[in-house]
């Protein structure tokens, strides 16, 4: 390990501050500059500068040779990635999608990215008489579902880019197929922190879909309610919204996330 100049310092303390070092870093989802971390943290720069250069000197954290500021390292992100293959993201979930269903009565789903979509995991079916739900092990599409514009919205650069180019299938007359609109639809998603698929994929046919984030802030999955256009209209209540978006919350939390104010979605303004 390397030998670092400065004042020693407890142990405990130690330890605690390069945990909220860790912590603020991941919640911030950017790179942090030192003078930014003693600000947020209540503490000096060359206190905070010790405890980074310790956890860049182990790979936990990485710093950019333009700006000098820090972000998250091979190691943690390895780390991160491992804890998260250890855990079963349908047994973590699933009481969440119950409580869901009980709170707002829809058909409840959790759905994971793959390449070519956004695969149904697990589902928990609603209270009303006649069932309406998406099968488990479907794979929706991208630019036609709730859940596949969050995943173009919150997941990675290059699958956005490569759906973007690719030709957009037409299932219905209120399927997004242009390049331009389904742009803008994922600036929306990304700014209110939520999606819906109002008969894009089957007339008649909702879903209102939420981001889940493992540790390291990468999405994981989707959380969402299907039901007839009925009982989800295409701009959802406030109260569906909201629970919806703190079911993938709670279950974010669940895999260690953390997030930001500023991730936090918005709700109708008629709501």
């Amino acid at each position: 390990m390397p030998r670092i100049a400065g004042p020693p310092e407890d142990g405990v303390q130690a330890v605690a501050l390069t945990l909220r070092i860790l912590e603020h870093l991941v919640r911030e989802r950017r790179a942090v500059g030192v003078t930014s971390f003693a600000q947020a943290l209540g503490t000096t720069k060359s206190r905070i500068f010790r405890h980074l250069q310790t956890l860049t000197a182990h790979g936990y954290l990485a710093q950019e040779p333009e700006t000098e500021r820090y972000q998250i390292g091979p190691r943690l992100i390895s780390l991160g990635r491992q804890v998260s293959d250890n855990l079963d993201i349908v047994d973590i979930a699933t009481p969440v999608l119950r409580q869901l269903r009980d709170a707002l009565g829809h058909y409840t789903v959790i759905s994971q990215v793959e390449h070519d979509g956004v695969r149904v995991l697990a589902a928990i079916s609603g209270h009303s008489v006649v069932e309406i739900g998406v099968k488990r092990g479907s794979l929706l599409l991208y630019h036609a579902s709730a859940q596949g514009k969050i995943a173009l919205a919150f997941g990675s650069e290059e699958t956005r880019r490569r759906v973007l180019r690719s030709r957009l299938e037409i299932l219905t007359p209120f399927t997004i197929a242009s390049a331009a609109a389904l742009e803008l639809e994922l600036e929306r998603v990304r700014r209110q922190g939520w999606a819906v698929g109002f008969n894009e994929s089957l007339i008649g046919l909702n879903t209102l879909a939420a981001p889940v984030f493992d540790a390291t802030g990468m999405l994981v999955a989707t959380v969402g309610i299907v039901d007839s256009i009925q009982f989800i209209p295409e701009t959802p209540s406030g109260d569906q919204i909201r629970e919806t978006v703190a079911a993938a919350a709670q279950i974010s939390e669940l895999l260690g996330h953390h997030p930001s104010s500023a991730t936090r979605a918005e709700a109708p303004a008629s709501a």
